[in-house]
């Protein structure tokens, strides 16, 4: 039984984990204190000098786990060879949750935004910044279809990846059909909406989906949402960047 308990307690922290690559970026995780490594992986190949040394000396100073790789073992950790510099960590986020913990975790209500095929990193990681900053409780992210949360998503977020509930899900769909179930309302935020964000009335539990900066929100996730909402524009102006989407969404009164 124990040993049952101590397995479910060890695949839960490896769920909560997420890999970052890059020396600039393990070196400025490292000086925060309030960011929790689980490993540090670094090339056998790298040069005992500059950032290799100083995040060796970081890493013994906080007492972290450093484990050499050859150049093909941390070309599988960081999945990218390209980029990584011959260093990748292992974070541990206990803010990177199941989806199914949306209810359990944020039982008292909640305002999400949810991301439908967010492509580009920066935007993902101002996106990340707006809602931790505003009035947001947590994003749902698929895992398919999506940035996925690199280098470039936290330099993007300023460091805010770590301060808000990412509720991480293989597709999007199946999510929103369930807490729609559970009384949340979902609205897909589209510039042909006849409601605005300003004029609407939430509930306790609401939801607002993202859509791709191409193509907006797909239609099997549109299919899933209660409503449509837009922001009213002035002077022509038919869109706006989903960056700049999830800012005024954050900071609407609830």
């Amino acid at each position: 039984m124990k040993d049952s308990q101590a397995y479910k307690d060890k695949k839960a922290q490896f769920e909560q984990m997420i890999t970052v690559y890059g020396r600039n970026v393990v070196v400025d995780m490292l000086h925060d204190e309030t960011v929790m490594f689980y490993k540090i992986h670094l090339s056998k190949s790298n040069r005992q000098e500059g950032a290799v040394l100083e995040i060796l000396d970081l890493a013994k100073k906080r007492g972290i786990e450093v484990k050499l790789q050859s150049k093909e073992q941390l070309s599988r950790i960081s999945k990218n060879s390209k980029q990584d510099q011959g260093v990748a960590a292992d974070i541990l986020a206990p803010n990177y949750l199941d989806s199914q913990e949306i209810e359990q975790t944020l039982s008292e209500g909640y305002r999400l935004l949810a991301l439908d095929g967010i492509q580009n990193p920066q935007n993902l990681g101002m996106i990340i910044r707006s809602a931790a900053a505003g009035n947001i409780d947590g994003i749902i992210l698929p895992k398919d279809n999506s940035a996925k949360l690199s280098p470039l998503v936290i330099k993007a977020s300023a460091g805010t990846l770590f301060k808000i509930n990412i509720f991480h899900t293989k597709t999007l769909a199946p999510v929103l059909k369930q807490l729609s179930s559970k009384g949340a309302e979902v609205y897909a935020l589209s510039s042909h909406a006849k409601e605005d964000i300003y004029t609407m009335h939430s509930g306790e539990k609401s939801v607002y989906v993202l859509g791709n900066e191409s193509e907006g929100v797909s239609s099997e996730v549109e299919k899933e949402c209660n409503a449509s909402v837009a922001i009213p524009m002035q002077r022509g102006v038919e869109s706006l960047n989903v960056a700049v989407t999830a800012a005024l969404i954050s900071f609407m009164r609830s």
